[in-house]
């Protein structure tokens, strides 16, 4: 491969053990939209939903996007909104509050909505699941659309029309995608209705390039697999966000202090905990509205109020953690960790399931008890299907609400009937979980010196990227690194400074570890200048302008 293509052999090597042919490989590295994309009416109920909205569009009847708190319901609702008003539509969007709505839509707000004018209303990244709500609203007239990627039951909701990948009976083979992913390629046939209804003669038709790179952040920050569609979408989206085009995501980009071409790092650790920050402590609109503004000083005030609360919630999700970590101390070695108390905040809970997860290699429940109820958020391993199981226990009647896909799931429960869904997950998943553990290894793509930790190995690993789920980042083994010195910094990491036996010196940090094993590790090794070969990941890092290598530190063994 590396002879035919002109690949380095690395970047070759890498693409093999992805299981990426010779034939494969040239689209795989420059994944094109115009080789992927797919023809929305492949999509149960698309063809459907374009014509309604197209109808809207052209007789100027308004219509309202009521989007889910995260960022892909955030990134869903911006997106379509901004498309229907470069169109000539009449839209806007509605974001729930946590804390007081909950997740998917609710009655009183689909009547808002009507009320307040909307011809159609249109669910993104929620109400595959909301049968009550929707059923009400088809009874008192309430057109809705649902447009959703989450597992779907047999049954569908009341509505006009249901829009997800994931439907039982649509066959279009993108269950992987997001609901911005699936939002984007409404937008495409909405386009080609309209187109060919003659709309846009006399009107600019809208760029819908230019809307990716909010593609990009709700794909990557929803952690679906970055495979198909998705690495197009994704490797296309993260160009339209360098050239800095959209106001909010500049601006943004800008306060979380984004240095060099945006990768999936920077759209995932940087921008997406800040969008994200909104629904979880702040006003739950303020993600949707940074992104579809045109104000500039509106920008910068929700831009540095997002950085604010992202602060907030690093503050919030401490606490919550170290309560959580001290019950697991406690609790039975069962298949997945369930952790419930009285006065966790909900809009961290999600975040602690996921450390959780990280810490104890098994699918996480956090339920934040308020009297006789819990919400709760769920994160789960790989080859574990968390999601098929919540749908389960709300069918069984052990949920008030519940749903989601693989690796993530969200509940309402009554706080007596944990202990039962407890027996239900455990009945369900304790054989993924046992197998998902028994192949669990930490995978390594190839070995390098200290020397070889340079920002042109570094710039040659980042030609197989994006990296994120379903094409994981590459993982170099450093062999034989001398820890010249070793201290903490920032919020509890702990930074290193290496020296091989061939020569060289390379700096490495090891994020979140001052309290575990590998933290130990690294510090004892540091103040006594031992030996240790380390595992992680080579980054290029951009600061100030120029480009340097930077080894994140994922496990480290000792030398014998």
């Amino acid at each position: 491969m590396a002879q035919q293509l002109g690949l380095p052999e690395i970047v070759a090597s890498l693409l093999v053990s992805r299981g990426i042919t010779a034939d494969e490989a040239p689209g795989y590295l420059e994944p094109r939209l115009k080789d992927l994309l797919p023809d929305p009416s492949r999509f149960a109920d698309m063809d459907k939903t374009a014509a309604l909205i197209a109808t809207c569009v052209q007789q100027q009847h308004p219509i309202a996007v009521f989007g889910d708190y995260d960022v892909d319901g955030a990134t869903s609702a911006a997106l379509l909104v901004r498309y229907l008003q470069a169109a000539g539509g009449i839209a806007s969007y509605y974001i729930p509050d946590r804390m007081v709505e909950g997740y998917g839509p609710n009655i009183a707000a689909l009547r808002k909505l009507h009320a307040g004018g909307a011809a159609l209303i249109l669910t993104v990244d929620c109400g595959i699941s909301a049968f009550d709500v929707l059923e009400m609203a088809a009874d008192e007239g309430i057109e809705v659309a649902v447009i959703d990627h989450h597992l779907a039951e047999s049954r569908l909701p009341r509505a006009a029309a249901v829009v997800n990948p994931n439907r039982t009976d649509c066959d279009s083979d993108h269950g992987y995608l997001a609901a911005v992913g699936v939002a984007f390629l409404l937008a495409v046939a909405v386009n080609r209705e309209l187109k060919r209804a003659g709309w846009f003669t006399d009107r600019r038709t809208p760029d819908l390039m230019g809307l990716l790179d909010i593609v990009a952040l709700g794909t990557v920050c929803d952690v679906v697999p970055l495979v198909g569609l998705n690495r197009a979408l994704v490797a296309q989206g993260l160009k339209v966000m360098g050239k800095r085009q959209s106001l909010g995501l500049t601006t943004l980009s800008d306060v979380a202090r984004v240095n060099g071409p945006p990768g999936t790092y920077h759209a995932g650790f940087l921008l997406g905990p800040r969008i994200n920050a909104g629904g979880r402590v702040g006003k739950a609109d303020l993600g949707a509205r940074l992104l579809t503004t045109d104000d500039r000083e509106e920008a910068v005030g929700i831009a540095m109020e997002l950085d604010r609360l992202n602060d907030e919630r690093k503050r919030i999700e401490a606490n919550v953690l170290e309560e959580a970590l001290a019950m697991i101390d406690t609790q039975d070695n069962r298949a997945v960790t369930i952790v419930a108390a009285e006065g966790w905040h909900p809009g961290v809970i999600g975040i602690v399931a996921s450390r959780l997860k990280d810490r104890t290699g098994r699918p996480s429940l956090v339920v934040a008890l308020e009297g006789d109820q819990g919400k709760g958020s769920g994160r789960s391993i790989t080859g574990v299907d968390l999601g098929a199981a919540i749908t389960a226990a709300r069918q069984s009647g052990l949920l008030i609400n519940g749903g989601g896909h693989s690796m993530a799931a969200g509940i309402t429960i009554a706080a007596d009937k944990l202990d039962a869904l407890g027996d239900l997950l455990e009945e369900r998943l304790a054989g993924q979980v046992a197998r998902a553990q028994a192949e669990r290894a930490l995978m390594i793509d190839g070995a390098v010196s200290v020397q070889g930790l340079n920002i042109e190995l570094a710039e040659t690993l980042q030609r197989a990227g994006p990296f994120g789920a379903g094409n994981r980042e590459p993982r170099v083994a450093v062999t034989d690194a001398k820890l010249v010195k070793a201290d903490i910094v920032g919020e509890n990491h702990v930074r290193v400074i290496l020296s091989g036996r061939t020569g060289g010196r390379a700096t490495g940090i090891a994020f979140r570890c001052t309290d575990g094993p590998l933290g130990a590790a690294l510090l004892g090794h540091g103040r006594k200048g031992g030996t240790m070969h380390l595992a992680g990941h080579l980054r290029v890092d951009h600061w100030q302008g120029a480009a340097r290598a930077q080894f994140i530190i994922d496990d480290a063994a000792t030398v014998d």
